[in-house]
């Protein structure tokens, strides 16, 4: 078995939440070593109409714009 396939072994049976540790690690050796590691990300239709909405929102002068706390924000949203 190659180093390759044990490391994959091991992250598929690590829980999803921790797996932003490892790409941390995966990062730092990449960058210690001068490789780009980041994977080429192409975002789906759902979060390109996202983006469209907001540039439009931005050139209308639409919207509304929210200062203050994430928190603050998520109580609004949720109407607590």
């Amino acid at each position: 078995m190659s180093y390759q396939e044990i490391a994959k072994d091991m992250i598929d049976k690590l829980p999803a939440d921790k797996m932003i540790y490892v790409i941390n690690i995966l990062e730092n050796l990449g960058e210690m070593y001068g490789i780009s590691l980041y994977p080429n990300y192409e975002p789906n239709k759902e979060t390109l109409e996202a983006i469209e909405e907001v540039d439009n929102m931005i050139k209308e002068g639409v919207g509304e714009h929210f200062e203050g706390s994430t928190t603050d924000f998520l109580n609004g949203i949720l109407g607590e």
